[in-house]
Formats: C-alpha cells, sequence, structure tokens
C-alpha cells in the first residue's frame, strides 16, 4: 500500500511538474512574441539609420531608399504599437510622435506646471522628408532619438508586466480605442495612402498576439465571441479600399471596434484587471461602450460634495445649485448671473451676440461664451487653460471684474443672508468634514453640480452607434469625411469629439490662425495659451473645443468671428489663417487646401447637426430665495442683463 502511495505521488509530482512546465512555457510564447516583434523593430530602425548615414539626400534615388526602409520601419512599429502606446507613452512620444513639441502635462497640470517635451521619431521624420533642404543631421537625430527611446523596452521591469493577463487587456483596451480614434484617421501618418495598410499590418499582427496570449493564459483568455468577431472585423478592412477617403470607418466603429470594446471591457471586470498606470487614470471600467457618456471624466463636477452619493441629498444639492445658476446675487451689483451668458436655452452659452456684454453693461467680453454642455469631458477649463477644474472657474468667473464683478466675501454674505440658501448650506456640511464652515466651495461645486447633468445625453450618432439605430446615410458620409479627407479627427478625436484623445488624459491646444474678422485683414490679438503659459508653441493656441451640439451654439472661434457653421467649414477648407494669407508660423493646421467639395461639406454638416444631443432643458425657476437684505428681494431671476 505505501508503495502505491510512493507511486502515485511520484506521477502526481510528475504530472504538477509537467503542467507548471507546460504553462512556463506558454507563457513564454506570449513574451517571445512581443520580444521577436520588438527586435524585428530594433533591426529596423538601425537598417533606417543605416540608410540615411549612406545616403546622398540631394539624390531623389536616395531618397525613395529612405523613404522604402522608413516604411518598412514603420510597419514593424505597428507589429508592436500595442504594448509600447500602453507600457510607455511618454517615450513613444520620441518614437513616433505626431508633434515636433507639446507642452500639455496631461492630467499633471493638475499637480504641476507645464513642461516642454520634444517629439522625434518615424512620423516626424516622414514629414521631414517632404520638406526642402533637408539637413542630414536633422533627420538622423529623429531616427536616433526613436532608437534610444525604444532602448527602454529591454528594460526587466517591462518584461515582467507581460508574466501576468492585466496589462494585455489595458493594453487591448487602448488599442481598440485608437482603432475608434486616430489608427484610421491620418493623425500619426503623414502619407494618406499608407493609413490603411498600415491599419491592415496592425490588425494582423494583433491576431497572432491574441493567439500567443491565449496559449499562455488560459484562465484568462480572450473569448471565442471575441476572437471570430476580430477575425471579421480583419476581414472587413481587407475587403475595403486602402483610399482612406472611401473607406467605411462609420461601419468599421459601429459592427466592429465598438463591438469588440465592448466584450473587452466584461473581460476586465470578469477576471479583475487591475492598473498600475497613470495612462489609466481617466478611463471607467464600468463603461460598455466607447460612445458611452461613462466612458471617462475629466473633471468631477460634485466638487467638494465628491463623497455625496445619496440620491436625496444629491437631489437638494442641485436644486440649490439650480437657484443659484439663475441668482445674480453671486455678482458684484446683484444684476448679472450664470445664465446672462450661459443661456440654458441655448445650450448653456450666448448666441445672441459674438461675445457677451461686460459687468459694466457697455462694452463686451474678448471671448465667446463657451457651452458648459460637456464642459467636463476636458482636464484643462477655459479656452486658453488656465483652470484645472470647474469650481475653480466658476470662482473665477464669479470675482472677475469684467464678467460678474463680485467679490468673495461679500458674495458668501449675501448668499447666507437668505434663510433658504443658508439652511441648506448648513445641512451640506455635514457631508464635507474637512471643512468647518460654509465657504465658496461649497456655493461653486452646487452650480458646478447642476449644470453637470446636462451632460449625460445622447444624439442621434451616440444612439446609432450604441443601439444600432437608423442614421441618415448623409451623416454616414459625412462621419466618414470628418475622419478622412476633412482632417477633423486629427483635432476632435472619439467620442466627444473634442481635443481629448485616447487614453483621454490630456487637453489639445492648437493654432488656427483665427481671423480679427471675416476679411482677414489681421489675426486676432488674442494670445490664448501663450498667456498661461508663455512659449513661441502656444502663442494664439485654443484648447480644442467639442463638436458636439455645435449647430445650436454659434457664433463660432474664440472670438465668435464666424456667424454660422459654413464659413467655419470654408475657413478650415481654405487652411486657415496661413492658408487666408495671414502671417501664423506656428500653425498647427495645415495651410493648404482640403479641396471639399460641396457634397463633402453638405454631408460634413448632416454628421454635425447628427451630434446635437437630445437634451431635456428645465423651467427656470419662478422666484429667488428671499433675503434678509431687503435690496436683495428686487433682484430677478436670470439678472437684468
Amino acid at each position: 500500500m505505501k508503495k502505491k502511495a510512493t507511486i502515485l505521488l511520484f506521477f502526481l509530482t510528475l504530472l504538477c511538474i509537467t503542467f507548471s512546465f507546460k504553462k512556463e512555457s506558454n507563457a513564454n510564447d506570449y513574451i517571445t512574441d512581443y520580444q521577436s516583434k520588438l527586435a524585428v523593430f530594433k533591426n529596423r530602425q538601425s537598417v533606417l539609420l543605416d540608410c540615411i548615414e549612406k545616403s546622398n539626400l540631394s539624390s531623389k534615388k536616395d531618397l525613395e531608399k529612405i523613404r522604402y526602409q522608413l516604411n518598412n520601419t514603420r510597419n514593424a512599429l505597428k507589429s508592436i504599437d500595442f504594448w509600447l502606446r500602453y507600457l510607455e507613452p511618454i517615450s513613444y512620444k520620441k518614437i513616433n510622435g505626431p508633434l515636433p513639441v507639446e507642452w500639455e502635462t496631461e492630467v499633471f497640470e493638475k499637480f504641476e506646471k507645464p513642461y516642454k517635451r520634444e517629439g522625434a521619431g518615424l512620423t516626424l521624420a516622414s514629414l521631414y522628408l517632404e520638406e526642402e533642404n533637408i539637413k542630414k543631421d536633422s533627420l538622423l537625430n529623429l531616427v536616433y532619438s526613436s532608437i534610444k527611446a525604444t532602448q527602454v523596452f529591454s528594460a526587466d521591469s517591462i518584461t515582467n508586466n507581460l508574466k501576468e493577463h492585466h496589462h494585455f487587456f489595458l493594453c487591448n483596451r487602448l488599442f481598440l480605442l485608437n482603432l475608434a480614434a486616430i489608427y484610421t484617421t491620418g493623425f500619426e501618418c503623414p502619407d494618406t495612402k499608407k493609413i490603411i495598410p498600415e491599419l491592415q499590418e496592425m490588425l494582423i499582427s494583433v491576431d497572432k498576439t491574441y493567439a500567443s496570449f491565449n496559449s499562455g493564459f488560459s484562465t484568462t483568455p480572450l473569448t471565442n465571441n471575441y476572437l471570430g468577431l476580430y477575425k471579421n472585423t480583419i476581414a472587413f478592412v481587407n475587403a475595403q479600399s486602402k483610399d482612406f477617403e472611401r473607406f467605411d470607418h462609420f461601419t468599421f466603429i459601429r459592427d466592429y471596434v465598438n463591438p469588440l470594446f465592448t466584450i473587452n471591457q466584461q473581460l476586465i471586470k470578469e477576471y479583475n484587471v487591475r492598473s498600475k498606470s497613470y495612462v489609466d487614470y481617466s478611463l471607467n471600467k464600468n463603461s460598455t461602450s466607447i460612445f458611452s457618456k461613462n466612458l471617462y471624466n475629466g473633471q468631477n463636477s460634485k466638487g467638494i460634495y465628491l463623497r455625496v452619493n445619496d440620491p436625496k441629498v444629491l437631489a437638494e444639492i442641485e436644486k440649490i445649485g439650480k437657484l443659484l445658476f439663475y441668482d445674480p446675487i453671486l455678482s458684484g451689483n446683484s444684476q448679472r448671473s450664470c445664465a446672462s451668458c450661459h443661456k440654458p436655452t441655448h445650450y448653456f452659452t450666448d448666441t445672441l451676440t459674438a461675445t457677451s456684454l461686460q459687468f459694466d453693461a457697455k462694452k463686451f467680453l474678448p471671448r465667446n461664451s463657451p457651452s458648459l454642455i460637456n464642459a467636463q469631458y476636458n482636464h484643462l477649463i477655459m479656452l486658453d487653460g488656465k483652470h484645472i477644474s470647474l469650481q475653480n472657474q466658476t470662482k473665477d468667473v464669479i470675482t472677475n471684474p469684467i464678467e460678474m464683478g463680485g467679490n468673495e466675501t461679500e458674495v458668501l454674505k449675501k448668499i447666507l443672508s437668505c434663510n433658504d440658501y443658508l439652511d441648506a448650506f448648513k445641512n451640506f456640511l455635514k457631508y464635507t468634514p474637512t471643512e468647518k464652515e460654509i465657504n465658496m466651495e461649497h456655493i461653486t461645486s452646487a452650480i458646478t453640480f447642476y449644470y453637470g447633468k446636462f451632460s449625460k445625453y445622447y444624439s442621434p450618432f451616440d444612439m446609432a452607434i450604441n443601439n444600432n439605430e437608423k442614421l441618415d446615410e448623409s451623416a454616414q458620409k459625412g462621419f466618414n469625411v470628418f475622419m478622412s479627407k476633412a482632417q477633423c479627427a486629427t483635432c476632435h478625436f472619439a467620442p466627444q469629439f473634442n481635443g481629448v484623445k485616447p487614453p483621454y488624459v490630456s487637453s489639445e491646444f492648437e493654432v488656427l490662425g483665427v481671423p480679427k474678422d471675416t476679411g482677414f485683414t489681421a489675426l486676432s490679438l488674442d494670445k490664448g495659451r501663450f498667456g498661461i503659459n508663455a512659449a513661441t508653441e502656444t502663442a494664439n493656441a485654443f484648447r480644442t473645443g467639442t463638436i458636439r451640439n455645435t449647430a445650436k451654439t454659434a457664433p463660432y472661434m474664440h472670438n465668435g468671428v464666424f456667424k454660422n457653421l459654413n464659413q467655419v467649414i470654408d475657413f478650415y477648407d481654405a487652411g486657415g489663417g496661413a492658408g487666408k494669407g495671414l502671417h501664423v508660423p506656428n500653425q498647427t493646421l495645415s495651410s493648404d487646401s482640403l479641396h471639399l467639395s460641396k457634397e463633402d461639406k453638405i454631408n460634413l454638416l448632416a454628421f454635425i447637426n447628427s451630434l446635437n444631443e437630445k437634451i431635456e432643458f428645465e423651467k427656470i425657476p419662478e422666484k429667488l430665495p428671499a433675503s434678509k437684505i431687503k435690496e436683495l428681494n428686487k433682484r430677478k431671476v436670470s439678472g437684468e442683463y
């Protein structure tokens, strides 16, 4: 009996060793897949560098050789982009940075000042090759920087990440988001003829990555329904034209990318995937669609009431926030309210004039009042990115001498002179244990929580993607123009169609060359972002706003110079300010004409209209809370101007 037990124990031990070896071996297949693709990419980089060093840049034949090797290197990058972009996002900007210089510090601008981040790599090398008087040293530096940045991926800490399933699903999530937002737009591919071929290269390579992952992580695999749908995705792309202007971006996202994202999100929850990366700072693992309004949040509309989850308490905060929004008690003369410039029936903006009246009721403000709807999907607030929170922005407007002209101490005193406000905020105080007294943060947070609820509505375009509801054919065509020929999607990224791109941790700024008048006699004198962070690149730069509801929020641009969307589209089609003959040396928008046809423009407008959200606006309050200060009881709902 003892002998049988010993033999049985031996075979069980052998089985465990065999199983362990098999599991490790298969896991190693996944790591080997990563390492082999990385090795190929590094080799292509070296070959490209050697080709440049041996070339005569005045020779067309040599330039073609460089372009050929650069194309090979880009294809190799696409085979490993799946890991590189997620694991080392900062290094990636050197490997394949689309911009020469970036000043945005992403979500960390909430904690530190902006700093200059120089880009390098393959996209910039491609762009540089098309310039006149190419300098070999400059081209070599772009490629060498790419090689140097790639060295970080040899680190053991990165390879160790591949030994667990967690990073895989997070890499995959970012991959899917980028399929919807940038991989088909030309954002990182200057040669539009190569956009779809590079996409095909990437899809096939990732398919092999999926197979190697499943062989090593049998307890947390990609499911058969995911893999089957992914095969269909590849087949769909292969059946499409290689001309990205004819590529069906709408069907690609609706029928393939978004359903894949849904499954991946479900697996993230099922497999208890954990993240240690700031890349996932804003993303919500509970979101089931790329076009869900809870996919990410750039702002906390609750402010100081962040810990409050009781629906009844939140309803009371919202009620008080609404009253305050319409109450001119916030202003220095008790005649001006938030609704003076952000009219709810105008989608919380002011469509009556190019810019709203100043506090003196005579002059006009220098900038157009942006809509408050969907403002929370930006990490930096205001057109120049001055503020890091909605609450700071609200306080700034209240105390700004040319806007509401209020004094913080006086405004607080006036508000608390109303028993309705006083009783409410006394009650709310217990939900903010770190604050001993009622302060402006309580006031501004109630206001932002009130108007924040209007950012939760959906448009016909969203419903077509999420629920497969019918969308007008012209709008579908317009979306395809938006994503390709019109180049809109290289600055306005899905799903919010603002300047926040995957992984949704940054607010981008662009220099468009906006004129001071429609005659294009001069550039607007407003320096934009330069006033917050003075640099050559930030002069005349403004935060990229959302396309959502724009059909309802005329006039357009920071100074309200354009009265309708036709003028805006014509402006972009002409190449911005530089294209119209203005001197804009740092313009980020291409100065070349887009050559949009009349039909392109009609379809583009149809798409923009499909982004009008079906918002349920409310009636304004019938009356305002009574005050112990008699003069304040003369104030009017919404203010006087």
